[in-house]
């Protein structure tokens, strides 16, 4: 499969007392760069999850996003909840301690007392809870995001194709035109070297026509448009981290396409070439885009 560079998904998790919700997204880039934006109780994730995605990802600049959204105890649990009778009592002699020392100190709230950890019981979630939950979610969530980037790179693959194609439909227009062209400006040539020069003989005007139309033979700049444009399909049907040849493919297009335009004799050859260098240009814009 050919993958795109940009893609996203998202998924989620009620753990209870929290939801953990992780969140992928990326955007072009010549190497792969990945960034990490999450929460403090989940930051010790970020090297296990750094790891899993290098395993599957070649380029791009991705954003890895991740934090836990507490939501308060429903029904009886909630209703039941009392307060933790042992660590009031800590909590209290606490205060008074620290006022003893800092008078001016303001005593605790009781919103502030009942927000202290494991006062309303341990709701907390440990590390390794944290982790096996956060490992579980990631590995559905790259699973979608890889499949995004498939889906994009599948379309972008056949963006390149129907560019690809219509580039052969133009280069087989052209290959029928160059020999008359070049006949006909042969011709209009020696007519013109007769009459600027009308001591020349004919086998020296046969000599600069025959020159200057060798200057102006662009076979070879369509033979090679058309061994690049076979190698284009062959990267596109083997598939895999492609971008950069596809990327140099392009150069070596545009390369060739520039002499057809500029040696072209003919308006109906000038104007395959410049359709060409379009296409070229449409999908050097789509390789951009390509992991």
């Amino acid at each position: 499969m050919i993958h795109s560079m940009t893609g996203y998904a998202a998924a989620s998790r009620d753990l209870g007392s929290a939801v953990m919700n992780l969140e992928l997204k990326s955007v072009n880039s010549r190497y792969l760069d990945i960034g990490f934006r999450l929460s403090e109780d989940l930051r010790f994730l970020e090297m296990p999850l750094r790891e899993k995605i290098a395993e599957r990802i070649a380029r791009g600049k991705i954003e890895m996003r991740g934090y836990l959204l507490a939501q308060p105890a429903q029904g009886v649990a909630a209703r039941q909840r009392t307060p933790d009778a042992a660590l009031l009592a800590e909590l209290g002699k606490l205060d008074d301690a620290v006022r003893a020392v800092l008078p001016q100190a303001a005593p605790l709230s009781v919103a502030e007392v009942l927000r202290w950890p494991g006062v309303l019981g341990d709701d907390t979630l440990g590390a390794e809870e944290l982790q096996s939950a956060a490992q579980e979610l990631f590995a559905g969530l790259l699973d979608e995001f890889v499949a995004s980037r498939e889906r994009e790179g599948a379309k972008l693959a056949d963006v390149l194709r129907d560019r690809a194609s219509r580039m052969r439909e133009r280069i087989a227009a052209a290959e029928p035109l160059l020999p008359a062209a070049l006949a006909a400006y042969r011709e209009r040539l020696a007519t013109k070297l007769r009459e600027a020069v009308a001591n020349l003989d004919e086998d020296r005007i046969r000599q600069e026509v025959g020159v200057f139309a060798a200057k102006i033979d662009v076979a070879e700049e369509i033979a090679r448009l058309v061994t690049h444009m076979d190698e284009l399909d062959r990267v596109l049907k083997k598939g895999g981290a492609v971008g950069k040849r596809l990327d140099f493919l392009m150069q070596e297009l545009n390369r060739e396409a520039n002499p057809l335009s500029s040696k072209s004799v003919s308006a109906e050859v000038t104007a395959i070439a410049l359709d060409l260098k379009l296409l070229i240009e449409q999908m050097r814009e789509q390789v951009q885009n390509l992991e």
